[in-house]
């Protein structure tokens, strides 16, 4: 690390934007539009699978030429060459940042620390697709000699997030007759619900644990091979052999692995380079290996690796991943909104808001550049949202007459892969009149011309100039699932190097960690500990402590 200060937040670019942003304060769509009868073609671009419409923005081509230049002075574009080298740009852990590496193909070369990257990605990928296809085909039996109907993934944060938000995306792919379900809340309820109705000679468990030493993944981990013994126990399957027949590891610590009673040939490792919230692509999809099927898995790997392309070389000024980056740092940093909605009108994306809050909220939810200084602008927004048209129902109405900025991007799809009569006609609808409504609104005189008594005009005006992307879809497929998480991934990218942060580490969540382990003996011991805490913590202890 220097001692310089990274980014573009100090630069003469920077206080053009802020300028600008004074100027045109009272900028409107509706003028914008006017004055452009081509911009709603205009400003959109369509690459890698996906068509992205961002005419519906606050912004005119002056903004848009300074956000670019933005990031040019930032160096986005060496800076993310920097990644796809291998470059330890994680500078605060020392490592690479290599989830791209996880979808290259089979044919590129990439040699990081001495190792072949892409040789070990495909080894690990192989085996994964051995096992899979052995799931799949009843061929891995169970203890007892009966073929698997169920697989519970237990993980947390990355871990369960990613692989549970593509199985959900991509349920229409799924092996029907294999229940897969995801354990991750360290409530006893989260892993009795999701083991309740199954039967433990047909379940297999994925415990997915870089380290296997998280904490809430092996107390459900044990749970779930307490329950899994105790239904087995009168089958005369040995403890061992039911361990080694129904669980699989995802992990780098084959010695903690082996102690569980994992068989070590049954666990699939990934790495350093990868970080939990980009690493579903790796050996932690392994239940979504196994739902999916190795080709479709491949199909999504194939989908990221075509969107890695367009953001390593398309234009600044068409570059999608870019120019959303940019879009979030102008309402952020010039405009003083907070959020960010994400509002996917296809229920199969129902996770992927919670996905991307992690992506986003864990990478840039940062208060120090890469050397150490404060950041002095606001970095990460917090990232919210629901699946349309549920949304509508329920906080769309601050969005549209709340006192709140808040940017959205609405997810769409062309074709659904099962058409339902008219449903996906509907949907569709109901998102591109939000985004019109959200943009122009209805003024006053128009309130006034349907005849609205003028007691009721001002609360049946709707302001308007809410911005939003319209991303479309042609369909959901396995590949398109991967190029939208890549096109996230790259705008998190862009906004982190702007900022000048590090997108990479995540030392905000260690101290809750650290504290939890420190009360966890105080909450169990049958003495009375002595408390050292604030007054607060100890009188919660104590409380609970009385009445549990």
């Amino acid at each position: 690390m220097t001692a310089e200060r990274p980014g573009a937040v100090d630069t003469p670019e920077w206080a053009a934007l802020a300028s600008h942003a004074a100027e045109v304060e009272g900028l409107t769509l509706r003028q914008l539009f006017a004055d452009d009868a081509q911009r709603g073609e205009r400003l959109a671009l369509e690459a890698a699978g996906l068509y992205v419409d961002y005419s519906k923005h606050l912004v005119s081509d002056r903004t848009l030429a300074l956000l670019v230049s933005l990031a040019e002075v930032a160096d986005v574009r060496g800076r993310a060459a920097a990644m796809f080298r291998g470059e330890h740009i994680n500078v605060t852990e020392d490592r690479a940042v290599l989830h791209t590496a996880l979808r290259l193909p089979q044919d590129a070369e990439l040699v990081v620390d001495g190792q072949d990257v892409v040789a070990d990605v495909h080894e690990v990928l192989d085996r994964m697709a051995v096992f899979s296809d052995s799931v799949r085909d009843g061929s891995w039996l169970g203890a007892t000699g009966r073929p698997i109907r169920a697989v519970v993934n237990i993980g947390i944060g990355g871990s369960d997030l990613g692989p549970a938000m593509a199985y959900q995306a991509l349920r229409s792919y799924s092996q029907r007759d294999l229940d897969v379900r995801f354990v991750s809340n360290v409530d006893g309820s989260d892993v009795l619900e999701a083991t309740r109705d199954l039967d433990p000679a047909e379940t297999l468990v994925i415990v997915c644990s870089k380290t296997f030493t998280t904490q809430e993944t092996l107390a459900n981990a044990r749970t779930a091979r307490d329950w899994l013994l105790s239904g087995l126990s009168d089958t005369g399957a040995s403890s061992d052999d039911a361990v080694a027949r129904h669980f699989v590891a995802v992990s780098t610590n084959a010695a903690k692995v082996t102690e569980f009673g994992i068989d070590p040939a049954n666990m699939f490792g990934f790495w350093d380079w990868v970080g939990g919230r980009y690493s579903f692509p790796s050996a932690v999809g392994l239940s979504l290996m196994v739902a999916i099927g190795p080709e479709h898995f491949r199909d999504l790997l194939a989908g990221f690796h075509e969107m890695d392309e367009h953001f390593r070389t398309a234009p600044l000024e068409r570059n999608l991943p870019v120019i959303l980056g940019l879009l979030g740092v102008w309402y952020g940093d010039f405009h003083g909104a907070q959020t960010h909605a994400v509002l996917p009108y296809t229920q199969y994306l129902s996770r992927f808001p919670a996905y991307l809050q992690q992506l986003d909220m864990e990478s840039n939810g940062k208060t120090v550049d890469l050397a150490g200084n404060p950041v002095r602008v606001q970095t990460g927004p917090v990232v919210w949202g629901e699946p349309g048209t549920n949304g509508q129902h329920a906080f769309y109405q601050l969005i549209h007459q709340g006192s709140l900025l808040v940017p959205a991007d609405f997810i769409g799809l062309i074709r659904p892969r099962e058409r339902v009569g008219e449903h996906q006609d509907l949907l569709t609808a109901n998102l591109f009149a939000q985004t019109e409504a959200l943009a122009f609104g209805r003024t006053a005189e128009e309130v006034r011309a349907e005849g609205v008594a003028e007691d009721l005009v001002a609360h049946k005006t709707f302001r308007g100039n809410h911005p939003t992307t319209t991303i479309l879809l042609d369909e959901l497929t396995p590949a398109a699932l991967g190029r939208l998480v890549a096109l996230y991934e790259h705008k998190v990218f862009t906004q982190g190097v702007i900022w000048g942060v590090n997108s990479f580490d995540q030392w905000g969540v260690e101290l809750g960690k650290a504290l939890a382990s420190a009360i966890v003996p105080e909450l169990l011991s049958d003495d009375e500990p002595a408390l050292s805490h604030d007054s607060s913590t100890d009188t919660l202890i104590r409380r609970f402590r009385r009445l549990r």
